[in-house]
C-alpha cells in the first residue's frame, strides 16, 4: 500500500506490528530485571501472600512495554514518512536508498559512543542497582519504575532499532541479529565492548554504502 492511502485500520496494523516485533525483540534482555523485581518483591511482602507480587510484577512489565508502544508510534510515524517521501519500499519496507542506508548505519555506529549511550547501557547492566536507586512500593508505583526502565532501555537500543529499516522491517534474519546484539550488550559480561566493536563495524558499513 502506498504512503498516501494508509487508512486507519492499516495504521493500526502497523503499529500494533511494531509494538509485537519491539516485545518480542527487547523482552529477552529485560528478562532478568522483571526477575529481579519479582524476587524482590516476594522477599518484602509478609505473610507469604503471593498476589501483591504478581500484581506489581504485572505492573512493572506493563510500564516498561508502554514505553516500548510510545517508540513503536514513533517508528509507525517515520515508516510512513519514509515510504510517503518515496526513499523506503512499501512491500520490503526497508530503505531503497544508499544514502539513507548508509546515514542510518554511521548514526547508528556513532551512537554506540555517546555518552547517552553508555548511562543508559550501564542502567540495563545492573538491575540490582536500578531496584535499590528507584524502588517505589505499589502496583503504580511498580508501573512508573517499568516505565522508567524502559526509558533507558529505549535510550540504549532507539537507534539500533531504526536499522530494521536497513535490512527490512520484516527481514526476520535482521530482527534477530539486531535482538542478539542488545541482548550480548546488556548481559554479555564484555557488554560495553560488544557495544564499541559493533559501532565500529556499523560505521565501516555505512561508510562503505555511501562510497559504493
Amino acid at each position: 500500500m502506498h504512503a498516501g492511502m494508509w487508512s486507519l485500520g492499516y495504521s493500526v496494523i502497523m503499529l500494533l506490528m511494531w509494538w509485537v516485533m519491539m516485545v518480542a525483540m527487547m523482552t529477552p534482555s529485560a528478562a532478568p530485571m522483571i526477575l529481579l523485581y519479582a524476587r524482590a518483591t516476594r522477599h518484602a511482602q509478609h505473610g507469604g501472600q503471593l498476589q501483591p507480587g504478581v500484581a506489581s510484577t504485572a505492573a512493572f512489565a506493563g510500564g516498561y512495554l508502554l514505553v516500548w508502544l510510545g517508540f513503536s508510534i514513533g517508528a509507525t510515524l517515520l515508516m510512513w514518512m519514509l515510504e510517503r517521501a518515496g526513499v523506503s519500499s512499501a512491500t520490503r519496507m526497508a530503505s531503497t536508498g544508499a544514502w539513507l542506508s548508509g546515514g542510518l548505519l554511521i548514526a547508528a555506529g556513532l551512537y554506540q559512543f555517546s555518552p547517552l549511550k553508555y548511562v543508559c547501557l550501564r542502567v540495563c547492566r545492573a538491575p540490582a542497582e536500578f531496584l535499590s536507586r528507584h524502588w517505589k512500593p505499589g502496583a503504580s508505583g511498580a508501573m512508573r519504575m517499568g516505565f522508567e526502565h524502559g526509558a533507558f532501555c529505549v535510550g540504549c537500543c532507539w537507534v539500533l532499532m531504526a536499522l530494521l529499516f536497513v535490512g527490512g522491517v520484516m527481514n526476520l534474519l535482521w530482527i534477530a541479529i539486531l535482538a542478539i546484539l542488545v541482548l550480548a550488550e546488556k548481559v554479555a559480561p564484555a557488554g560495553f565492548w560488544i557495544s564499541r566493536v559493533s559501532g565500529a563495524v556499523l560505521i565501516a558499513w555505512g561508510v562503505a554504502t555511501l562510497v559504493a
